[in-house]
Order: C-alpha cells, then structure tokens, then sequence
C-alpha cells in the first residue's frame, strides 16, 4: 500500500506547467530577437561556440528535479514494514445503525452523516486503542474486525451507508451480542461499545443483551441520534432524494429519537448515554470515560507501519541538478576539432 504523508504538497505539482509556459515564451522571445539581429546561418557563424538546443535540455531537467522534490517533499510511503511491540490500550467497538430512519435531517445533513464524521474525529484521535465497525438495522454485520490499522478503519467507514443492510428494523439486541463475539477474548485487554442509534423500530431485548455485556466486563455506551420532535425520512431514487416515506393512511412518517430506549441501554451496561448534537456527535464525552479504563499491555503485537521513500526523489532530484550543472551552453572544443561528420575531399 503506497500512501503520501504530507499528500497537500502535491498541489506544488501546479507550478510545472507555469514553469513550462514561461520557459517556452522566453524562447520565443529569444529566437525572435536573434532573427532581428540576423539570419540564422549568419548567427551562427558570429557564436560558433554556442550550442542552441542545450537550454531546452537543461530546463527539462530541472523541471525533473523540481517534479522529484516535490515528490520527496510529499514523503510516499509504502506499508510493508511489521514491527513487534507492546500495545496498552483497550478494544471499542462502534455499533452503528444504518437502518432508512438514519437518513432523517434533524442532525444535518443526517443522522448517519453526522455518526460518521463523529467517528472518523474519534479514529484521529486514538493512540493504542485498537477500534472495530458493525453495522446494524434488522441483522448486524462486521463491517470492520478489531484491529489498530486506522487507516484501514476509515476506508472501511467511508463506505457505510442505509444499502447495506436489506433487512430494516433496529435490533440493537442483536448487534451487543455480535459485537461480544467479535471482541479478542484472548487478550485480556479493558473492553467497551459505543451503540449509535436513534432508538427506532426496537426489535428485540437491547436490554438483556447490554446486561449480558455488563456481567462479561464490557461497558456499553450509546448515543442517542435525532431529536424528540423528530424529522421526515427521505426517500432516493438513483442517489437524489424524491420525497418522504409514507405510511399506508398516505401520511409522511416522522422519525423520532427514541431517548428513553438508548437511556435503558446505557444504564443496563453501566455506561452512559449522551445525546448528539449539530455540533458534535458527542463521542468526545465518552471517549473521556474510556480513557479512563483500565489499559492493559498485550505482549507481541505486530503493527503494520509505513516506510519512508523521499529519499530516493530527493537523491534523484540532486543528481538531475548535478547534470544540468554540468551541462554548458557552449559547444566543447576538443569534440568539435573531431570533425566526425565532415566529408573529406580526395
């Protein structure tokens, strides 16, 4: 996998064809004033020592070597290097509903959009916490096992939307008792889930499963997405939306926050509930409680780390300057004195 740690240098990339324009306008210039000055073979007979191809040379190389230092500059690097270490951390487990009821526009521009980009602040701010994805509506799916590889965990939250899951419905329930599968059970780290809902269309015993998750060790918070007075859910026809869903009377349903559900959730597991805001997702608040768990170190892991590779551009960068330094705008002497190409007369 080749990635850019400083990728914003790119744009530099810009400047190449500004640097061209002024190069080629330059020349024209150039080539104009010699033809005022006198014909081209009278030109050349005055500065028989000037070569006038070898500035198109030398400028293409520099213009190499500004391409290779802004690539060096921009820092690629390619993820094949494992290192063993300790981490000290703890396992989260984000539990996020995709069910069409996320798509209201009470948090905009919707539910989902808004649980998302609370995610991906939260995946920026992780150390040694080791994160995983499943996504929910009637049936729960591993979207993303446990695993410290962020990068990998916002590529995988990027493509989260309502198509995911066929089956509609919110089993909350369902998801707890996944998520406790999914977790390494194996590695005694501290343990916590984050459900994030709107708390529509309950299907089955959320409660007894966060109580099921409680007595294994494993807090479970929630966050509570939508509001008490509720928003419309649209409906897409080839990704725009067409209008509202209705219910058979013909009437726009309003999705509503279900907070005394998400509230019974967090209290079952001992954790907490914390209601979303347009500001925020609310993940901040709760990201303060696991940090304050209990971090224990796990012997021997293998991380997956990038290695650098700027110093192959920024030492290809040098060497084209080295030639153009080199390379005169006058012809060499003792090469001319040859004569390789005069026809001698017998």
């Amino acid at each position: 996998m080749i990635r850019f740690e400083h990728p914003a240098m790119l744009w530099a990339l810009a400047l190449l064809p500004v640097l061209l324009g002024v190069f080629l306008l330059y020349r024209r210039w150039r080539r104009k004033a010699l033809k005022d000055f006198g014909d081209d073979p009278l030109v050349k007979r005055i500065m028989p020592d000037v070569a006038f191809s070898r500035p198109g040379w030398k400028f293409s190389l520099y213009l190499l070597a500004v391409a290779a230092l802004i690539m060096g500059l921009a820092n690629p690097q390619i993820g094949t290097v494992t290192e063993e270490g300790e981490r000290k951390g703890a396992d989260l487990m984000i539990l996020l509903d995709v069910s069409n009821s996320m798509m209201a526009g009470d948090l905009p521009p919707n539910r989902l959009e808004n649980a998302k980009r609370g995610i991906s602040r939260l995946i920026d701010q992780l150390r040694s916490d080791r994160i995983g994805i499943i996504v929910f509506a009637g049936e729960s799916y591993v979207q993303l096992p446990i695993t410290s590889d962020y990068t990998a965990a916002k590529l995988f939250l990027n493509h989260i939307s309502t198509d995911m899951v066929p089956t509609q419905g919110t089993a909350i329930g369902t998801a707890i008792d996944m998520a406790m599968k999914t977790f390494d059970q194996v590695s005694g780290t501290s343990k916590a889930m984050i459900v994030m809902t709107d708390g529509e269309n309950h299907e089955d015993d959320a409660v007894a499963a966060a109580q099921r998750a409680r007595r294994e060790g494993v807090v479970v918070h929630v966050v509570g997405l939508g509001s008490p007075e509720g928003a419309p859910v649209p409906t897409f026809q080839g990704g725009n939306p067409v209008g509202f869903i209705k219910d058979e009377n013909g009437q726009t349903v309003v999705s509503k926050l279900n907070e005394s559900m998400c509230q019974e959730i967090a209290v079952a597991a001992g954790g907490m509930y914390v209601r979303a805001s347009t500001g925020g997702s609310g993940l901040d608040v709760i990201m303060e409680q696991v940090d304050k768990m209990e971090k224990k170190a796990v012997d021997v892991r293998l991380f997956k780390s990038y290695e650098d590779r700027f110093q192959l551009f920024l030492g290809f960068a040098l060497l084209l300057l080295l030639v153009e330094f080199f390379i005169s705008n006058r012809k060499s002497r003792k090469l001319g004195a040859l004569n390789l190409f005069e026809v001698k007369k017998k």
